[in-house]
């Protein structure tokens, strides 16, 4: 798949998702095979660039290309300055975010807020597209709500634009994260444009990728919450893609070096204390399906330095190595 003149190593793709998709995260995910990953958001407003957040979202020291960055707003203008400046930070592909259903950011109607106004969606592309020299994708909605579909309309649009590639997250903004994704809607995306469409939304097994590529007939799959805790899930996803087996959940010796590693990272990334907050997220979803892990994480969401969280985290996975575990996938408790 091509993205502008970027030949990405796979069809696997790394979702956006903000307090989560940081660098450390990013290339995690594409060293176990992802074959691009799109940043947390990043705010158009050039008053908000100068801040630690801001700073460290377009931090890209070290990350594999091509470097995807989203971008969100709403005035087509300042989302053209921000697209320029992120180009001039790294930025190889910009994306543009219309599919956020948070309400801090449909409030100031952006996000998926603005599916509601295809005029708007219209002069931001064009913005953005002639703004710069790179790829601009954009990841939309299947629509504001269930009487207000059109994310066909939208990608339309954004194929006149000039945009190279759409992600399109199979709900509306109003149904959040809950029901079953609508991937008749993405399919009907797909049969409608030329330009190569990415399916988002409750893709959470090997099985289920290859199940949406079949139905949809998209050019790739976007996985989001389904990476949170599993970043080896784009490594089983490409080798079942490749054989049709099934490869075996990883034992935990292997998910305890990976979590570690990933520690490390959020750690020197962030900083001491802030590395250890963050990092307690990443620790309760690596964990969240093993023996004992709602005691441990109580227990380590209390400690307060990177050398104590190290420490028990170690020694929980040396008790649980001695039984032999391994991670399994609990299709039914998880959403991309």
């Amino acid at each position: 798949m091509h993205i502008g003149p970027h030949q990405l190593s796979n069809n696997v793709v790394v979702a956006p998702m903000a307090g989560v998709t940081d660098r450390p995260f990013r290339q995690l995910c594409k060293r176990f095979g992802a074959g691009m990953a799109v940043s947390e958001m990043v705010a158009s407003s050039p008053h908000l660039w100068a801040t630690h957040k801001s700073a460290r979202r377009v931090d890209h020291r070290g990350e594999v290309d091509p470097i995807s960055v989203q971008i969100v707003g709403a005035d087509p203008q300042m989302m053209a300055q921000a697209a320029r400046h992120n180009v001039d930070q790294g930025a190889q592909i910009i994306d543009i975010n219309m599919g956020c259903p948070a309400k801090k950011v449909c409030n100031v109607a952006a996000g998926s807020a603005l599916m509601k106004d295809e005029e708007l969606v219209r002069r931001i592309l064009d913005a953005v597209v002639g703004a710069v020299k790179v790829p601009v994708t954009l990841k939309i909605r299947t629509g504001w709500d269930q009487q207000h579909r059109n994310a066909v309309q939208v990608a339309r649009i954004a194929q006149s634009a000039g945009v190279s590639a759409l992600a399109v997250h199979g709900r509306t903004r109003a149904c959040g994260f809950t029901g079953d994704a609508e991937y008749e809607t993405i399919a009907a995306v797909k049969s409608q444009v030329s330009i190569p469409v990415i399916a988002n939304g409750d893709i959470d097994s090997p099985q289920k990728a290859k199940r949406v590529l079949d139905e949809t007939r998209v050019d790739a799959i976007m996985i989001g919450r389904a990476a949170q805790g599993r970043p080896w899930i784009f490594r089983d996803i490409k080798h079942y893609l490749a054989t049709g087996e099934t490869p075996p959940p990883p034992p935990v010796s292997e998910v305890h070096v990976v979590l570690i590693d990933h520690l490390h990272q959020l750690h020197a990334f962030y900083g001491g204390e802030m590395g250890v907050r963050v990092a307690r997220k990443h620790i309760s979803w690596y964990t969240k399906e093993l023996t004992d892990s709602a005691a441990f994480r109580q227990c380590v969401n209390r400690l307060a330095t990177a050398r104590e969280q190290l420490a028990a985290v170690s020694t929980f996975f040396i008790r649980l190595a001695q039984r032999s575990e391994r991670i399994s996938y609990a299709e039914e408790e998880l959403a991309a």
